[in-house]
């Protein structure tokens, strides 16, 4: 390649590892992903970071192949992941979180809900740290899968020498560097302890999990830093001959993936739209971000804190350095989709048909709603669905009205009356 440098994006996400590559004006050179292992078991779901990490060094390979990037073009690497939790023993091999002891099962995915009763629990302390997360902890975050695995997998529990985002995890296992982003764990600690001295060490220990806070915080990470922040010495020689990059090649700090989406966004307002009365700092107060995937997250920040029932934060600069961040959103949304899709009686036969097709049961699905809307002479696309009222909440919610339990229900009105649909 000729010309200036490029610069490699990975993202980890709940099916797949992708990588991109970018000239400084952020144009697209290549992509390329990599499917990723995921075992479901009821309402544990794990993944391996041993998988995660042959899935993403096989994408960058793929992504530098297809864009003919040279490893000396590449000026920087960034990970954004799934706020997913990895177990990591003393010599940085994977410690099993599943109940089989299988040791390739070493992270507990974002979406697993194991630790309900663990998150009822901790929210029954009323702790005044629980207002950073709209009032109560959800399965979904990491405090409550923590208090889950001390209680159920006492053996992993001790054999554990950090437990880390998952996005953390990557940069320590390409750089050696265990500095922490202010991703899903560190993001609380730092926004409570900020704002109320000693509150955060007296959370952790009403609710049973003080070891981890003992010492230098070793295993849940002492040292965090902004977004962008270059961690260590770049790649180290082994990470570097893996992924097929040059060692000492610049990595920056992860983000959630989400997160990562956010950024952009926060700065893709057209000219037209910007209102030249306003300051930078100012407008980006006036946006929100929607970032649609395996789920939902509705995203705001603002340059003060904002306490919201049932919305999670005020967390401080883990998206936009300085920035309050808060946000809600829908625990199954992508991941909806599928689920209805696989389990519709139709899918056999939607997948022959689409497999004799050349074209993925979705691009077939969209066909037949296109047809269906020209029979019927709908306007647009959607209106099929007028009169099809969903509650899509098959896994619970995060919005201002959580409940983790929720479940679907759907009615479809007809000539003769109401049919319930889940």
């Amino acid at each position: 390649m000729s010309g200036g440098g490029v610069f490699l994006g990975v993202d980890v996400g709940t099916g797949s590892a992708r990588a991109g590559l970018f000239d400084d004006k952020g144009k697209l050179l290549g992509s390329a992903s990599n499917p990723i292992q995921i075992w479901k078991e009821k309402d544990c779901v794990e993944q391996s970071s041993t998988d995660i990490w042959h899935a993403v060094c096989t994408a960058v390979k793929s992504a530098c192949l297809l864009a003919n990037v040279g490893a000396e073009d590449v000026l920087g690497l960034g990970f954004t992941a799934t706020c997913s939790l990895v177990a990591v023993g003393a010599d940085g091999s994977p410690v099993s979180v599943s109940w089989n002891g299988d040791s390739r099962r070493d992270i507990i995915v974002w979406m697993d809900h194991r630790a309900a009763d663990q998150a009822g629990r901790i929210n029954s302390q009323n702790s005044v740290a629980l207002q950073f997360y709209g009032g109560g902890v959800y399965p979904e975050m990491q405090v409550p899968k923590l208090l889950w695995v001390k209680e159920n997998l006492q053996e992993s529990w001790s054999m554990v020498s950090r437990w880390m985002d998952l996005g953390n995890w990557l940069t320590y296992r390409a750089t050696g560097d265990d500095t922490r982003s202010l991703s899903h764990m560190e993001q609380w600690r730092e926004s409570v302890s900020r704002d109320m001295d000693g509150a955060d060490e007296d959370f952790w220990v009403e609710i049973g999990l003080e070891d981890l806070y003992n010492g230098s915080n070793k295993k849940i990470g002492h040292d965090v830093a902004f977004p962008g922040h270059p961690l260590g010495s770049g790649l180290t020689p082994a990470s570097a001959k893996e992924l097929g990059l040059l060692p000492g090649t610049p990595v920056g700090i992860s983000l959630i993936d989400a997160y990562a989406g956010g950024i952009g966004v926060m700065e893709s307002v057209p000219d037209e739209d910007f209102k030249s009365d306003m300051s930078d700092e100012e407008a980006i107060c006036h946006r929100m971000v929607l970032v649609c995937g395996t789920s939902t997250c509705h995203m705001a920040v603002s340059k003060n804190k904002l306490f919201i029932p049932g919305v999670w934060g005020p967390f401080w600069s883990v998206m936009i350095p300085e920035f309050w961040l808060t946000e809600c959103g829908q625990s199954a949304t992508g991941a909806l989709l599928d689920y209805v899709v696989q389990n519709h009686v139709a899918a056999p036969l939607l997948a022959n048909q689409a497999a004799s097709q050349s074209v993925s049961i979705y691009e077939l699905m969209n066909k037949i709603l296109l047809s269906m809307s020209h029979e019927q002479n709908m306007p647009f696309l959607s209106a099929l669905s007028q009169d099809t009222h969903v509650l899509p909440d098959f896994h619970g919610n995060r919005n201002n009205r959580e409940h983790t339990l929720l479940r679907r229900r759907g009615q479809a009105r007809t000539h003769v009356g109401q049919v319930p649909c889940g």
